[in-house]
């Protein structure tokens, strides 16, 4: 008799209705039942997993069949709701989030999982948002909680205490979106998601010096398929349409197989994404109501030759620039790592890049490589080139230069561990009237020490800003042709944030744990 494993998660929605997501414990056939009508597919099966994904097309209550056999909604919860999105008004989202116990020495140590402090106060009544984003980290594969060695110690008796096979990352899914309140608020608020490194390995792909180190891990290579066929099964399905999940050839392969296990055409697919990006993309975008929303992939799609680095290779790039247009009200980007650090940590990181490429001589090259590394130098400011056109694209946004400007432009992002608002412009022109912004929410769960909190605020705010002016001069490094402010923050608790779309208009708060789901701050970004 099957059971439900995990879920079900309420993901891809639009005006028609939405996507409902599940895994099982054999393979059977997954009813969805909402408002009278019924949708029904069978299970597809990867190592051993037992996967569905339903499009049900129609709102209100649902529940969910294994067999014909009623498996959901959870005794003493709310109803969960299909929910179509025909324009987005409030968009919560967050990034960084570990899977450990909730009990007080837990929370001691990685504070109150806001995450479910928020599906909490749902459950109370209050409206659901449009839509959830997820930046990145929605699982720490290189910081496996106790529960999870426990499960790799019990599969290997020798071996690393890492996360390798296909198996540990299902397992890891499982702790992370089991929880029941947190299942609850995946299975009626509608999900996107995009990965960082964590979900793979902290610093992937940081440069290609890294990926040869890590090719010369002999566990490496089976961890980095599993990953990405994890991530294809867990995350990446579900950010898909209906129509475009059926034009996927891997999705296709593995459903024609029946029955049959299609863990091969999964790890082939994963192989071939990691040697070759432009074979695979995870970046996505949806028009909805007057809102374009696009989600970039900031860790696969990189391109890391020396000398020539980008954040989005030729392909990725080429794509998304069809995309960043006007003609909408807003325009939001999701990026996993922020495009606008504080000013000084953005120099810093352009001079190491620069010196990595060679303008300081070869002994140093090596010497930035490895601060590089140990410092996290990687985020748009460690990709200069890519930096640049990107600003470019965002100002010929703004002025209307590729389609009516949208009243706003907002990247979304995580992945630092604080959270913060910052305004952008071109040099020439004031931060007064400015309509691109970069909302910073992180993390979900996954405090920093305070030691490291106030590292942050002297290194960041303080000391870095003289200091990466000066050594970017020293590498020769043009002047930046954007220049932006922080105007909210650096906030340091566990929190998500929700921005606010109404028409033309537009605000952005960030919440906390508690009390109560308590309001750190409300900005608008519209007048």
């Amino acid at each position: 008799m099957p059971d439900l494993l995990v879920g079900p998660l309420l993901r891809y929605a639009d005006e028609a209705g939405a996507s409902v997501w599940v895994e099982t414990s054999e393979p059977c056939e997954v009813t969805v039942e909402a408002g009278g009508v019924r949708a029904a597919e069978r299970t597809f099966t990867v190592h051993g997993h037992h996967y569905a994904i339903v499009d049900v097309e129609v709102a209100g209550p649902y529940t969910v069949e294994l067999d014909g056999r009623g498996v959901w909604p959870l005794d003493g919860f709310p109803p969960s709701r299909i929910r179509p999105v025909e324009k987005l008004g409030r968009v919560v989202f967050g990034s960084c989030r570990t899977s450990v116990p909730h009990d007080e020495e837990h929370t001691r140590t990685h504070g109150v999982d806001v995450l479910r402090a928020y599906g909490r106060r749902l459950m109370r009544g209050e409206e659901p948002p449009s839509l959830m984003l997820f930046l990145g980290d929605q699982v720490y594969a290189d910081e496996p909680s106790q529960e999870m060695l426990g499960f790799i110690r019990s599969r290997r008796q020798d071996g690393p205490d890492e996360i390798v096979g296909f198996q540990e990352y299902a397992e890891l899914y499982r702790q992370a979106w089991t929880d029941p309140v947190v299942r609850w608020v995946l299975s009626t608020v509608p999900t996107a998601m995009i990965f960082d490194d964590h979900d793979v390995r902290d610093d992937w792909n940081t440069s290609e010096t890294w990926r040869r180190q890590m090719a010369g891990v002999p566990w490496w290579p089976a961890r980095v398929v599993s990953a990405l066929g994890a991530y294809w099964v867990y995350q990446h399905l579900g950010n898909l349409s209906p129509s475009e999940r059926e034009a996927d050839p891997v999705y296709a392969a593995i459903r024609a197989g029946g029955d049959a296990d299609g863990g091969a055409i999964l790890d082939a697919f994963a192989e071939r994404a990691d040697q070759d990006p432009s074979s695979a993309r995870w970046s996505y975008s949806r028009d909805i109501g007057g809102t374009r929303l696009v989600m970039l992939d900031t860790r696969s799609a990189r391109k890391l030759d020396r000398g020539d680095r980008r954040m989005l290779d030729e392909d990725e790039w080429s794509w998304f620039a069809e995309r960043a247009t006007g003609g909408v009200d807003h325009l939001l980007i999701g990026s996993s790592v922020p495009v606008f650090l504080p000013s000084g940590i953005f120099d810093v990181e352009s001079w190491n890049e620069a010196v990595a490429d060679g303008a300081w001589g070869r002994r140093a090259s090596r010497v930035a490589e490895k601060i590089r590394q140990a410092l996290d130098l990687e985020h748009w400011g460690a990709f200069r080139k890519s930096f640049d056109a990107f600003g470019r694209v965002l100002v010929d946004i703004a002025a209307g230069r590729r389609g009516r400007a949208p009243a706003t432009i907002v990247l979304m992002s995580g992945d630092v561990h604080y959270s913060y608002l910052a305004a952008a412009r071109p040099v020439s022109a004031g931060l007064g009237s400015a309509r691109i912004y970069q909302a910073v929410c992180s993390p979900i769960r996954n405090p920093l020490s305070r030691t490291l909190r106030l590292a942050n605020v002297i290194g960041s705010f303080g000391v870095a800003s003289l200091a990466g002016v000066l050594l970017a001069r020293t590498a020769g490094l043009p002047r930046r042709e954007f220049r932006w402010k922080i105007t909210g923050g650096p906030w340091f608790p566990n929190a998500l944030a929700s921005l606010e779309l109404d028409g033309r208009s537009a605000a952005v708060r960030w919440h906390t744990a508690r009390p109560d789901f308590e309001e750190l701050t409300r900005v608008p970004l519209t007048s």
